[in-house]
């Protein structure tokens, strides 16, 4: 019997080499095939989906671009991938309310030029923001380096058009900053991943456009001076919009094999350092935060224009695209540490002698630690280097992940190391959300 006969306003994959590509992301989690993968056109098609999935016992997998990288649109046992990358839906702005409404199958970079149109901007910026879908950095509660300054995806989600377990399309939230009536029912489904319903559109808040940027190239001689820039700057009242830096290892690796820009990188550490507020490039601004950086800014370097920008940003961006060529069996995770603590962290990561090399987002503790030799590790030893490194990042006031989620990646160890409490609450959410199990079964718990 053919579980997706008929399906109404859909179109359904069910050839096997079709849907090989849908079995992974861009983590190094490869899934099952699905039974089939489903495009919906319209309402019809999910309101039936559900219908079916609830009837036959088969579980529905959200996908968008595919550009997550903790394995949470990866398919499990007895499911059908949902791709919502041609979901229908128009992109509208209004700068009255300064908030745009998009449906999740935007990418993020169209949602982004949408906003530039009207002098508008929508801050989250992940790595892949060029190539991802909305409906993926919603789901996921996306960051990137602008998160230093302007928080996460879900400090800019205004509403929710969310898809649930009745097979209905319901909004949670309103295009205002303030809707206090009861508690905020979208942002339980914002960094989700599906488990609990599908995003499929959202009312976004927007901010003025910056018009001006500050971007230093800031190397240093000896690497862990990096570690107590952020709480200095914070604490002198600079707040930069970014703050990246690469360590030593990563730094090395962009030197030996990156574009001829990154191969003349300084230092032996490295930090990009960026402000976008009213007057960042003014005589005043600059010379105070060079009086604050003190001796380890000698070497600081500024970019003149909007190409040399554009350069410099050009090499974090394809930072993680080199480290994958270069090593394809790595493992990025994206541990937290609060800014306080970050010396203690690489001291402890010294000590358990966990061959690893770090970049990302210094500015807010959330690290991309790379375990480039994963893919020549025995399993059993990298389960334990990745379960240390997760501990190690925990009994600092830290996360296992800052911004790409648990999904199936991370699904043991969040299970295993998380307060028990929190895992039976969001069970019980689950089966009140989801009583047939049917939303992404087997992500996150």
């Amino acid at each position: 019997m053919d579980i997706l006969r008929g399906l109404p306003e859909a179109t359904v994959i069910r050839d096997l080499n079709d849907l090989e590509p849908f079995r992974r992301d861009e983590s190094h989690v490869h899934g099952v095939a699905p039974l089939a993968v489903v495009k919906p056109h319209g309402a019809a098609a999910l309101r039936e989906l559900v219908r079916r999935a609830k009837l036959e016992g088969f579980g529905l997998v959200p996908r968008g671009a595919g550009t997550g990288k903790a394995g949470g649109c990866v398919p499990t046992e007895r499911t059908v991938v949902v791709d919502l990358s041609a979901w229908p839906g128009e992109m509208t702005v209004s700068p009255q309310d300064l908030c745009l409404h998009a449906p999740a199958s935007a990418l993020l970079r169209d949602v982004k030029a949408a906003a530039e149109a009207h002098g508008l901007f929508y801050p989250p910026d992940p790595n892949s923001w060029e190539s991802c879908a909305l409906g993926g950095t919603l789901a996921t509660n996306a960051g990137g380096p602008n998160a230093c300054k302007y928080g996460m995806t879900r400090h800019w989600a205004l509403s929710l058009d969310a898809l649930l377990e009745d097979g209905e399309i319901h909004t949670f939230g309103i295009s205002s900053v303030k809707a206090n009536a009861g508690p905020a029912l979208g942002q339980l489904l914002l960094g989700s991943e599906g488990i609990f319903g599908f995003i499929l559109g959202a009312t976004l808040r927007l901010t003025p456009l910056p018009r001006e940027f500050a971007t230093l190239l800031l190397p240093v001689k000896h690497w862990e001076d990096l570690l107590e820039l952020p709480g200095r700057l914070f604490g002198g009242g600079f707040l930069p919009s970014a703050f990246e830096f690469f360590d030593p290892a990563v730094l090395a690796e962009l030197r030996a094999h990156g574009p001829e820009e990154a191969r003349r990188l300084p230092g032996e550490a490295l930090a990009i350092l960026e402000f976008d507020e009213r007057g960042c490039t003014s005589e005043p601004f600059l010379e105070g935060l060079l009086d604050l950086l003190g001796p380890v800014a000698d070497g600081l370097e500024i970019a003149a224009d909007v190409r040399q920008r554009q350069g410099i940003w050009a090499v974090r961006r394809m930072t993680s695209v080199l480290l994958k060529e270069r090593h394809p069996g790595k493992v990025s995770e994206d541990i937290v540490v609060p800014r306080s603590r970050l010396r203690e962290f690489f001291a402890g990561l010294d000590q358990l002698r966990i061959p690893a090399t770090t970049y990302g987002h210094l500015g807010d503790g959330n690290l991309h630690v790379n375990l480039l030799t994963a893919g020549e590790t025995d399993p059993a030893q990298l389960d334990r280097q990745l379960m240390d490194l997760f501990r190690l990042a925990l009994s600092l006031g830290g996360a296992l992940s800052g911004e790409h989620g648990i999904g199936l990646a991370k699904r043991e160890a969040f299970l295993a190391l998380s307060d028990p409490a929190q895992i039976r609450t969001l069970h019980a959410i689950k089966q009140a959300l989801d009583p047939h199990n049917i939303f992404n079964p087997g992500k996150v718990i």
